[in-house]
């Protein structure tokens, strides 16, 4: 910026008002000025006419500092401020833009919010950050061709609740979330949650890519000896690796964090947005998250999912829904014993669909179906049995009534000797003169009571 006469040009301005100073004063023509400003005669003739009258006020701007009409009003900003520290607090500015015109009605830019910040000396944790360059993989062609698996750990209710983890799965190719469950710790029944719904809700995905986690990757994987290996032995598989392997999904293992680095952004990106939303909802336990995540999922999708470079999907079409509950369980196996299994401290009987009780070889192996709303049923070579609990009467209780029943009270007879029998009196004769008295008493009682 340059000053003349009090006042503050830019060097577009300054250059202007030099060169109409020199075609007043005659040393250069109207025409040479046009070609040195790139501008038409006409409008070298109008900046001539307006230095004449106005001076360099001519070259100013006629709206410089007056406030424009669209700019955002000072009550504004002081809300978007005041709600930048409290209701939205950790929030990026592209949800707090969102925020505003879904809940006040007020349609502000990031960029506004961001400038807004700044002038009030809010800080934003979501400042440009740079990061280390990394070889991008091509997304999946097909949506369903891939799909990600993860767990995060994070204070999602913000000390209103427990902490949680939220187990996820992200789609490859369309970036779209396709389901998420919340519980207490990461385990089988948040990934068992999240299959059900994605399978119910997608279908079944040809691929799925996960961390090395004991969850989905036994840890005796790499403990075959070599002779193990020549007699193909393999590893037993985890509960998830069976669910995947008898929906015919291809398990696929991530070697680093950046591999899976789609949902990894997910988290990051739910760990701004999704504690905000459930803190303006009110939510404050598991069960209310997991009600409240359907409705953000749907709103999610809407807004960052992509298109896939192919529009056919790749999942595919779940199999029946009696079939499907088979496999996405916990599944234990049980050895019978007389007709019985014992399950978690209790007997059960194997039950037909008529209510029949299923008779068992000894040894039969049975395998124990725990659904994920807790119900259980049984299968049998292929087929499945319902289960009935086995309460048999306790063995020693019926041994103390036989007893009770056969004991006879026996009483002796009441001229029995030692029922009358009586210690001698003291006596001050010597030691061994009692003793030799209390022996004779004794030999004579018996000697009465053989010949009786």
């Amino acid at each position: 910026m340059r000053e003349r006469e009090d006042v503050f040009l830019s060097t577009k301005e300054a250059r202007r008002v030099y060169v109409m100073e020199e075609v007043l004063e005659g040393r250069i023509t109207v025409r040479e000025a046009a070609a040195y400003l790139n501008l038409s005669e006409r409008q070298v003739k109008r900046l001539k006419k307006g230095m004449k009258e106005k001076g360099v006020l001519a070259q100013v701007h006629g709206n410089r500092g007056r406030t424009p009409k669209h700019a955002i009003s000072k009550d504004i900003k002081d809300m978007v401020a005041l709600l930048a520290q409290n209701e939205y607090k950790g929030a990026s500015c592209q949800h707090m833009s969102e925020l505003l015109v879904r809940q006040k009605g007020i349609h502000i830019s990031s960029k506004s919010v961001s400038r807004i910040l700044k002038e009030r000396g809010i800080a934003n944790p979501y400042s440009h950050k740079s990061c280390t360059p990394r070889k991008s993989r091509t997304r999946a062609q097909k949506e369903g061709m891939l799909v990600q698996l993860d767990a995060s750990p994070f204070n999602w209710l913000e000390g209103r609740g427990p902490k949680l983890e939220l187990h996820g799965a992200i789609d490859d190719a369309t970036n779209k979330v396709l389901a998420l469950y919340f519980r207490p710790n990461e385990d089988l029944r948040g990934y068992l949650e999240v299959l059900e719904k994605m399978t119910m809700d997608y279908g079944i995905p040809r691929a799925v890519y996960t961390d090395g986690h004991t969850i989905f990757f036994s840890p005796k994987k790499d403990k075959l000896t070599i002779e193990e290996e020549l007699a193909g032995k393999r590893v037993a598989l985890t509960q998830l690796g069976r669910v995947f392997e008898e929906l015919g999904i291809s398990h696929i293992h991530a070697r680093s964090p950046q591999a899976k680095g789609r949902i990894e952004r997910l988290w990051e990106t739910l760990q701004g947005r999704l504690k905000i939303e459930m803190r303006i909802a009110g939510i404050s336990s598991i069960e209310e998250a997991n009600e409240f995540l359907p409705g953000f999922i749907e709103e999610y999708n809407k807004q960052f999912a992509v298109e896939p470079a192919d529009p056919e999907s790749a999942f595919a079409v779940p199999v029946v829904k009696e079939k499907m509950e088979s496999i996405i369980c916990l599944r234990e196996e049980r050895t019978a014993t007389g007709s019985t299994i014992s399950y978690h401290g209790q007997k059960y009987q194997l039950v037909d669909e008529k209510g029949n009780i299923l008779p068992l070889p000894s040894k039969a192996v049975i395998q124990v179906l725990r659904h994920l709303d807790d119900s259980i049923d049984a299968m049998y070579q292929g087929k499945r049995y319902g289960l009935c609990e086995f309460n048999p009467a306790p063995k020693q209780e019926l041994k103390l009534e036989a007893r009770e029943k056969q004991q006879v009270i026996r009483k002796p007879n009441p001229d029995n000797p030692w029922l009358n029998f009586k210690l001698p009196p003291k006596v001050d004769a010597p030691v061994e003169q009692h003793f030799e008295k209390r022996n004779w008493k004794r030999r004579q009682i018996h000697q009465n009571y053989k010949e009786d």
